[in-house]
């Protein structure tokens, strides 16, 4: 980026605004349009004052110049533009990365450490609960492991004794069924206590559940407070993954048959300038009852969080091709002064040229007027529209 500056501050900016233009601003055609022109030095003194009457603009640049700063040079001419089908929809929490928190036991809450829009781990602590169920449970659990331990005692004398024929083998028979069973017991309290999500307590107070978060995500709901009592199937919080996100298309039913899985999508929010290209994964067999629509769905990348549950979206979708006899590459168009604008191809840089602009397709757009075929324009010409925005600003101080 900075070479490209360093390379575009010294470009010579030339206005013309005016009835009359020279013959040397004329659109360049045919082998001309990729002549290298004059150096920086040679057209400085060439660059046309911007006059009081108004017209189009001028800026001066060579080819080797245009090439550093990443503009290409395209001819204007038939092309088949990709009808486009749009749709609407909504972007939703990937279904399958969402968690409905609940505590599994009933209680108290006694403290609350998750809060809406919190990044956390997988098993994070949420929030406490003060629960008599979990105090019962570790209670048995404390009861079982000293008979277990008691049991352990007895039966390993009692082995020791009959192997030295002092005991009679059925007291070592029943001191193993003893021990057998409160084994059992034991890990039948503590298999309860798992299921829990309470197998230990850390040191804490045998009454003491902590609701846990179950993956990496987000808390995007909250629905407890300090004190509140809750059941086992309360929903506390959910927890999203937002690293990916579902974008779900309402389909009216007679356009899904331009809708098929795998076909390629332009996903644009409304509310915000962000698009994204995706492939649809899924199209539901059933039609809404109420809608007469059907769901398609896209599954969208989302590392930084820009697509955001909620927001409305436009999908495009591609519904056939057509000729137009004259077309450009759509990064050719630029917004001056609120009317689409195409940078001509001059022998001393390049002209603005107001176009009306039919179909496009996202990659080529349709010239209604303004433009004929074989006439050479900047593609990727936003550095243009930049640098003619300074030499604005310079001409305004």
């Amino acid at each position: 980026m900075l070479a490209v500056g360093v390379l575009i501050g010294g470009l010579i900016l030339g206005i013309e605004r005016g009835g009359q233009r020279d013959d040397d601003d004329k659109p360049a055609s045919g082998p001309s349009a990729s002549t290298v022109a004059a150096p920086v030095s040679a057209v400085a003194g060439t660059a046309a004052e911007s006059d009081r009457t108004g017209g189009d603009s001028v800026v001066t640049l060579s080819d080797a110049q245009a090439r550093q700063a990443g503009v290409t040079i395209e001819m204007s001419q038939a092309d088949t533009i990709r009808t486009m089908l749009t749709l609407s929809g909504e972007i939703r929490a990937n279904g399958d990365k969402t968690a409905i928190v609940v505590p599994r036991v009933a209680g108290i809450i006694e403290s609350v450490t998750g809060t809406l829009g919190q990044h956390v781990k997988r098993g994070d602590v949420l929030a406490t609960i003060a629960s008599a169920t979990i105090s019962d449970l570790r209670s048995e659990l404390n009861v079982a492991q000293h008979r277990l331990a008691l049991a352990k005692t007895s039966y390993e004398r009692e082995r020791v004794l009959w192997k030295e024929r002092i005991s009679a083998e059925q007291d070592f028979l029943l001191a193993e069924q003893a021990f057998t069973e409160a084994t059992v017991v034991k890990e039948n309290v503590q298999q309860k206590l798992a299921a829990l999500g309470a197998a230990g307590t850390n040191g804490t107070a045998l009454n003491r559940y902590e609701v846990r978060a179950p993956f990496d995500g987000m808390l995007t709901e909250k629905h407890l407070v300090v004190g509140n009592a809750v059941k086992e199937d309360t929903p506390l919080f959910q927890v999203s993954d937002l690293t990916t996100v579902w974008a779900d298309i309402n389909v009216p039913a007679n356009n899904l048959g331009a809708v098929r899985v795998g076909d390629s999508v332009t996903v644009r929010v409304r509310q915000q300038d962000t698009s994204a290209i995706g492939k649809i994964t899924y199209v539901s067999a059933l039609v809404g009852d109420q809608s007469r629509s059907a769901l398609a769905r896209v599954v969208l990348p989302n590392p930084n969080t820009q697509w955001r549950p909620g927001l409305f979206a436009d999908f495009d979708v591609a519904d056939g091709e057509v000729k137009v006899p004259v077309a450009v590459r759509a990064d050719a168009l630029q917004d001056l002064a609120g009317k689409p604008t195409i940078f001509v191809r001059t022998k001393n840089g390049f002209r603005t040229q107001v176009v009306t602009v039919g179909r496009s397709d996202g990659r080529h757009s349709e010239i209604v007027n303004g433009l004929k075929t074989g006439v050479p324009y900047a593609a990727n010409s936003f550095i243009l529209k930049a640098e003619l925005g300074k030499s604005s600003a310079k001409d305004n101080d």
